[in-house]
């Protein structure tokens, strides 16, 4: 019986297998390669740096986001990207869009089972040393965690540039955050560089004493609406000090609660304050002076409409 094959054909035939072989080898290799690129690729994707010091991915971007910090919050609705937000601490209210997502909570040591529920891709956190350990776990548990601190105006910037990052949308940031700084300068402008300024003392609690300090963003708004805070010079964005303190300075006029003007009539101590036996005393909308985020523009505004009256500022 003859072979199947002939002899030509047979060696035609291991040419051929040979030749697929190599080509498997190729293959093979360039799988590899590619593969090998792949995570080149990903260790050299860009990061961001959060004020806990970590390393943050910015790929792949963002979509199922939770802002346990209402600046942040605020800040991705101004950059169009509400619709990402499946959750908020209990703290955020503002825009009003902003109670339509689901409440998990509180900011501060958050509940961690309560954010995994919703199955983000990103939870941005206020960056308290009591947040730490809720960050810690969110890693644990492969979820990308953003902290981030607002002291300064200045910070808002640093923080919309690292969201823009996470979102892949630096535009988005950028014109935001421009938005807001173009009207705190706008406010600056008409208060002009005059040394006819008030020296004004902002009381964020009464018992203890606190006031607002010079490493807060409440200090640098108070300047551009056309004032001096009375305790610019302490660097703290709120320290504690004694009421002894604060008489001595005795400020032509104090921002506080109406709450804590209502005690200051019936304590005998804050009497000695010329700016309350006067009744030189400013109650500002706190839902828009409250947070350093893109309101501040607006808030600076609404600052320098309250101080008109206390000081001949300019035009």
């Amino acid at each position: 019986m003859e072979p199947f094959l002939s002899q030509s054909q047979v060696a035609s035939l291991v040419r051929s297998l040979r030749s697929l072989a190599a080509l498997a080898l190729v293959v093979g290799g360039v799988g590899a390669c590619a593969e090998a690129s792949q995570a080149e690729r990903d260790a050299a994707a860009p990061i961001v740096v959060d004020d806990f010091g970590d390393r943050v991915a910015v790929r792949p971007a963002a979509q199922r986001i939770i802002s346990l910090n209402p600046v942040t919050t605020e800040l991705l609705f101004a950059m169009g990207a509400g619709s990402r937000l499946v959750g908020r601490s209990q703290w955020d209210g503002w825009p009003l869009a902003a109670l339509e997502i689901p409440d998990v909570g509180d900011a501060m040591q958050p509940n961690v089972e309560a954010i995994l529920a919703r199955r983000p891709d990103l939870v941005v956190l206020y960056a308290s040393p009591s947040n730490r350990a809720a960050a810690t776990r969110l890693h644990e548990a492969g979820v990308r965690t953003l902290a981030v601190r607002t002291d300064a105006v200045s910070d808002l910037r640093r923080i919309a540039t690292a969201l823009g990052a996470v979102l892949d949308d630096s535009l988005a940031a950028e014109t935001a955050v421009d938005s807001t700084l173009r009207m705190v300068d706008s406010v600056r402008a008409l208060s002009g560089a005059t040394d006819r300024r008030p020296a004004v003392a902002w009381i964020v609690w009464d018992d203890p004493l606190i006031v607002i300090g010079g490493g807060s963003y409440r200090s640098e708004l108070l300047f551009a609406a056309g004032a001096v805070n009375a305790f610019g010079d302490l660097a703290a964005p709120s320290p504690q000090l004694s009421i002894e303190e604060l008489v001595r300075r005795d400020p032509d006029a104090l921002i506080v609660g109406t709450r804590m003007a209502e005690r200051f009539a019936t304590d005998a101590r804050w009497r000695q304050l010329r700016a309350v036996r006067d009744r030189r005393l400013i109650f500002p909308d706190t839902g828009i002076v409250g947070r350093p985020g893109v309101r501040m523009g607006e808030a600076a505004r609404h600052l320098r409409e309250l101080l008109v009256p206390f000081a001949p500022l300019a035009p």
